[in-house]
């Protein structure tokens, strides 16, 4: 049986980045190297080439000369922003699952990715590690939670500037592919009416 974290990456890399000719990728964090090892693969057959981005150093963890690997943190703008190319077809973003760091590095980056190109954001599954589920683990849960919502948040005022869609294989995954090269708005909270007293009345006369 393939491991839940490649299937995931898998079904939201491949179709799209075996379609292009000479792939720019960049990946924010290594750590096992399962989908650095996937991206380079992919550009060695696609012509493409891959920057990895680490506050670990994987220097040495793959040869290939479709591959680059920048020794720094992912906000680090100056750093990262010396290598990589002005535009990317896709940016993988597994480094710090926090909500208000993967919204800051989001919004940096996502001008530089092509009309058509694909944001791809890891961790946004919460329920494996609600309690007493299979990956109990409170830091877990709340930072994949506020993710998921936050990033729900975002889309909601940018509707007609991306499409989004979500995997929740193992820890999950939200794949946002740009159809404008507008300016992103700020994040506009979606209001709900779960707690109003027309919701209250709605459950008590469902009873």
């Amino acid at each position: 049986m393939k491991d839940k974290y490649l299937q995931k990456i898998e079904n939201a890399f491949l179709e799209h980045l075996l379609k292009i000719k000479d792939p720019q990728i960049l990946e924010f964090g290594v750590r096992h190297g399962q989908s650095t090892k996937l991206f380079i693969d992919i550009c060695e057959k696609t012509n493409g080439f891959l920057y990895s981005v680490d506050i670990d150093n994987y220097e040495n963890k793959f040869l290939s000369k479709k591959w680059k690997f920048i020794h720094g943190r992912d906000d680090n703008y100056e750093l990262v922003e010396k290598f990589i190319p002005k535009k990317l077809d896709v940016v993988f973003l597994d480094s710090f699952h926090n909500a208000n760091h993967v919204e800051k590095i989001f919004y940096h980056y996502y001008p530089m990715v092509k009309q058509d190109g694909i944001f791809v954001i890891d961790d946004i599954n919460w329920m494996l590690y609600s309690k007493n589920n299979t990956r109990d683990n409170f830091n877990s849960e709340i930072n994949n939670y506020e993710t998921f919502f936050r990033i729900l948040d975002i889309y909601n005022s940018n509707i007609e500037n991306f499409d989004l869609s979500f995997d929740f294989i193992g820890s999950g995954i939200a794949k946002i592919k740009k159809i404008t090269n507008n300016q992103l708005s700020k994040r506009k909270k979606v209001i709900l009416r779960k707690n109003t007293i027309k919701n209250i009345i709605r459950k008590i006369l469902q009873k």
